[in-house]
């Protein structure tokens, strides 16, 4: 594995940089906390080093400006001097993982399972180039993405996120996506993330945060090979996992963190947790933290307790429980991740070349969220060439998710576990307004109760999940467990999404209204909206077409691009559809194979 050495200027200035440092300025550097509980004014007592925004947290109204506005005075605040204080530029990180969707107004892109079914590593480049330049408009420095996971079991919450389940599929986006975000370090890019190292798409069960039991063969050969392209390519910072290696937890895994990553693949960027993802080492908080530094764990996200991480960090390393040459290690990481993004160089966030850009939520980019679009439709049955649709036919729409912009672009969006209304997702199209604005004989009736073969010559019925992320969008029967995990220092206590990968039993209406129109003599064109692939046996038994949409963002005008024949049907499946809804995803064969995919002219 290649390895990017610094430069000697780098190198230098990061030397002269430790040599000024106290032990309190070197420790807030490693130490990232949540917006909601920092203040400017902390940024600068504790020396911190990075502000994240976690999962719906916004400033002001959520606009535009409101998040340029915060970044100028959490960086105003870190560039202080005098007093104790060394001016160091602050690090603000959100988890723009498929588009800035944080914000109000923001392209919403495709989740990444969706994109996985494009085929096209450059289409996926283009759009974190242009995921790149919205987070830039912010004032923000730093994306938790790319996701490199490689999902195993649909029964996981955060399926949706990976590209596909052939690791060689995830590995195909991983460099372009890196490119894409980072471009060449200067004004036009922001820091990527590789996450999460590692092994978190193989839990047992699809248990999100649970215990990945595999040999290290399988481990590298599934889930490391798609990072390799990504260091390749010079990702500037990887995030340690939540799940287990065989009873092990990764924020505590020495040998993964240090002896692989940083060792053997010559990682040298720097590592950091996940929202509070040391906590689960030990019952003791003090203890946690120093396995998590001792193991390789460079900057600590912290959501609240940040001051406390901050005192036990200190105490563990006057103790001795902590080495300074692992705190000195951990600085020169961040530190030198900082140089070479040339974040001493750059202006405050109100001045920088993108802050404020109109560019943000332009036509520009939608189109390019549209293209994602209809490149990540996958056709699974189409009895009779029956779509494409003509544009002058009598159009019944219907279904829950057919004018509901929140369903469409699922978790992350606006809120942590996504939003559940057109209001809520400012600008784009609902799939309706996509059919709307170019059939001019369509109807919206979301129940079908006015089916009438009198009045319809067919029906797109718009189905599937509403959004979730995480453990909350996890499947299974009872609480979650973690078969020889060293503690359950902090039980998962989210409920999951249902019982049940069959979609009839987790959403018995997406079938009734499937069924009620097709026995009024209406062919039904189905299009499944939802985060990975669910037993749909009974509802493509009940249509004429069937077309998975997955999580398409905000332009649903693209559904409506390819249904009604302007761009025709090229995506294949990036993960096997089941058949069967059994405890294990791969139970069976599979009722469509990976791969498969329908194609229209």
């Amino acid at each position: 594995m290649a390895t990017h050495s610094l430069a000697p200027s780098v190198a230098d200035r990061v030397d002269a940089l430790l040599s000024r440092m106290s032990l309190a300025q070197k420790l807030g550097q490693m130490v990232q906390g949540e917006r909601a509980s920092v203040t400017p004014d902390d940024v600068a007592t504790y020396h911190l080093g990075s502000i994240l925004s976690g999962g719906g947290s916004a400033p002001g109204t959520n606009a535009v400006a409101d998040w340029v506005a915060m970044n100028d005075a959490y960086w105003a605040a870190s560039m202080r001097d005098g007093d104790g204080q060394l001016p160091i530029p602050l690090l603000y990180a959100v988890d723009a993982i498929h588009g800035h969707a944080n914000v109000r107004g923001a392209t919403v892109f495709p989740h990444n399972i969706g994109l996985g079914c494009t085929n096209d590593p450059d289409l996926v480049e283009r759009i974190a180039r242009v995921m790149a330049h919205e987070v830039l408009a912010t004032g923000v420095d730093w994306t938790f993405a790319p996701t490199l996971a490689v999902a195993c079991d649909m029964h996981w919450g955060r399926t949706y996120e990976s590209f596909s389940e052939d690791p060689a599929r995830v590995a195909s986006f991983a460099a372009g996506y890196i490119r894409g975000v980072q471009g060449d370090l200067g004004n036009d890019g922001v820091i990527a993330c590789a996450k999460h190292w590692v092994g978190d798409g193989g839990t047992t069960a699809g248990n999100d945060q649970g215990d990945t039991a595999i040999d290290e063969a399988t481990l590298e050969a599934t889930h490391m090979t798609p990072y390799y392209p990504a260091l390749e390519a010079g990702v500037l910072t990887v995030m340690a996992s939540f799940n287990s290696w065989n009873g092990e937890k990764c924020h505590g895994h020495r040998y993964l963190l240090t002896d692989v990553l940083k060792g053997r693949l010559g990682f040298d960027g720097f590592v950091v947790s996940d929202w509070d993802g040391v906590d689960y080492l030990h019952e003791d908080y003090g203890t946690a933290i120093a396995m998590a530094a001792n193991a390789g764990v460079d900057m600590f996200m912290v959501s609240v307790e940040w001051k406390q991480c901050l005192e036990l960090l200190h105490r563990q390393v006057e103790a001795g429980i902590i080495a300074m040459e692992r705190i000195d290690d951990a600085v020169r990481r961040i530190l030198s991740v900082k140089l070479r993004f040339g974040l001493f160089e750059k202006a405050r966030p109100a001045d920088r070349p993108w802050s404020n850009s109109a560019t943000f939520g332009s036509d520009a980019h939608r189109d390019v969220a549209r293209e994602a679009v209809r490149k990540s439709l996958v056709l699974l049955k189409n009895e009779q060439a029956l779509l494409p649709l003509s544009k002058s036919a009598r159009i019944l729409v219907a279904g829950k998710n057919a004018h509901n912009r929140g369903h469409q672009c699922g978790g992350f969006t606006v809120a942590w576990q996504g939003e559940t209304t057109n209001e809520a997702i400012e600008g784009g199209t609902s799939v309706w307004e996509g059919i709307q604005a170019v059939a001019p004989q369509a109807v919206l009736d979301e129940s079908g109760a006015s089916a009438n073969a009198a009045h319809h010559d067919v029906a797109i019925v718009v189905i599937g999940e509403k959004p979730y992320a995480e453990g909350m969008g996890d499947i299974r029967a009872g609480g979650r467990v973690e078969p020889g995990s060293q503690v359950m220092v902090k039980p998962h206590t989210l409920a999951p999404y249902g019982k049940t990968i069959e979609l009839a039993q987790l959403h018995p209406e997406d079938l009734a209204v499937i069924q009620h129109i097709a026995a009024q003599g209406i062919p039904v064109v189905t299009v499944f909206v939802g985060g990975r692939p669910l037993v749909v046996n009974a509802e493509l038994a009940a249509s004429q077409a069937f077309v998975a949409a997955w999580l398409p963002g905000s332009e649903g005008q693209g559904v409506a691009d390819v249904l009604l024949g302007a761009h025709p049907f090229t995506g294949t499946l990036s993960f096997a559809w089941p058949t069967v809804a059994a405890p294990t995803y791969k139970a069976s064969a599979p009722l469509f194979p990976r791969g498969y995919g329908l194609v229209t002219g």
